[in-house]
């Protein structure tokens, strides 16, 4: 493996990795559900160590790659607005809509800011009272809470000029959608532990049941995947289907009862169109009724997003079947021609946790 040196426990990686490959009598595919693990499974290669004895396939486990290119349009013409100031995550300013994408809208005089926080917004808006704040809100169920407590902030200070344009995404619905696809390949999965560092892990043992495959949460670094790939592939071996927690250190069974509460207050559970995926039921949040005065849409007389077509507006780009694990990054035409970090087609390559972008900077393939 690459960098062993950077191993928290070199000497773990290599028994494990050993302990894999005993332990494994037939190749099992296995999806793990967050981009950060994908850049660090084949940052140091362990993809390529275990070929011919684990195949890992990359699901739907970046927030950017997934929100929905009509969310994004949405985005930009509120930007073009005059007194609106939006604001958002570095990664989605480059990611393409339907006509471009955020960073172009500013380029031709949108008003688009990135910022690091949600509170980093809801600060702006109290020093800048003569604009209107929007706050473009993605991510999994890790940044919703300070989206949370972001609109909580803004309403015990009165501000009249903050909301939030909510794009966020629930892991577990799309896991299911995925399960439900008729040809998909997935035998066993490595949850996204960053996630179940807010909901834990208990929410997936009705999961496992139903579909009767094993979910193992992992963490990001070398050793805490190859205890994650471990734990599936002996629960494969031995016919079992359970959830299993190999990232106890940040992980608990029922999550993180602030964090869950704070959620629970300002949203609720709603369907939500995930690029790649169409529309899940449960997909994602909306506010609350009780917090309709910080929500753009109703703000500003929006429209709500109509679900897109097809997976991405580029008809060259193949995010669909990247974000479900059907294709490989390299395995696109486009892949290092056409498409490259610096000249995106699509969301996969332009955020720093797609799966393209992860292949492009760390792959073995030869990029022309």
């Amino acid at each position: 493996m690459k960098f062993l040196h950077e191993f928290r426990d070199p000497a773990l990686a290599i028994t494990l990795l050993d302990q894999i490959k005993h332990t494994a009598r037939r190749t099992w595919v296995l999806m793990e559900v967050c981009g950060g693990q994908t850049h660090s499974l084949l940052r140091h290669g362990i993809d390529v160590e275990l070929q011919g004895i684990v195949e890992l396939i990359h699901g739907p486990g970046c927030p950017v790659c997934v929100t929905e290119t009509s969310a994004i349009d949405l985005a930009q013409r509120l930007a073009l607005r005059p007194g609106i100031q939006l604001m958002s995550f570095g990664d989605m300013l480059r990611v393409p809509g339907s006509c471009g994408s955020l960073l172009t809208a500013r380029a031709a005089g949108a008003n688009v800011m990135t910022v690091y926080s949600p509170l980093d917004a809801v600060r702006y808006a109290q020093s800048h009272p003569d604009q209107q704040i929007v706050f473009f809100a993605v991510g999994f169920e890790t940044t919703a809470p300070a989206t949370a407590l972001a609109v909580l902030q803004a309403r015990n200070l009165g501000l009249q000029n903050f909301s939030v344009l909510v794009s966020h995404v629930r892991v577990q619905p799309a896991m299911e959608a995925l399960m439900q696809e008729p040809h998909h390949r997935v035998q066993g999965f490595l949850a996204a532990g960053h996630v179940c560092t807010i909901t834990g892990f208990d929410v997936y043992k009705d999961f496992a049941k139903r579909f009767r495959v094993p979910i193992v949460v992992t963490g990001f670094e070398p050793v805490d995947l190859l205890q994650g790939i471990l734990a599936c592939v002996t629960q494969l071996e031995s016919g079992r289907s359970e959830v299993q927690n190999c990232y106890g250190r940040s992980v608990e069974q029922f999550g993180n009862p602030a964090a869950l509460r704070v959620v629970e207050a300002v949203y609720e559970i709603a369907d939500r169109t995930w690029r790649g995926l169409g529309v899940i039921p449960a997909g994602g949040y909306r506010l609350r009724e009780g917090f309709a005065e910080f929500d753009a849409h109703q703000r500003f007389d929006l429209s709500r997003p109509q679900p897109a077509d097809h997976a991405d507006d580029s008809l060259r780009c193949r995010a669909g079947d990247i974000l479900t694990g059907r294709l490989t990054p390299c395995d696109c035409p486009e892949f290092g021609n056409a498409c490259t970090p610096d000249s995106p087609l699509g969301a996969p390559m332009v955020s720093s946790e797609g799966a393209c972008a992860a292949y492009f900077r760390y792959h073995r393939r030869s990029v022309l």
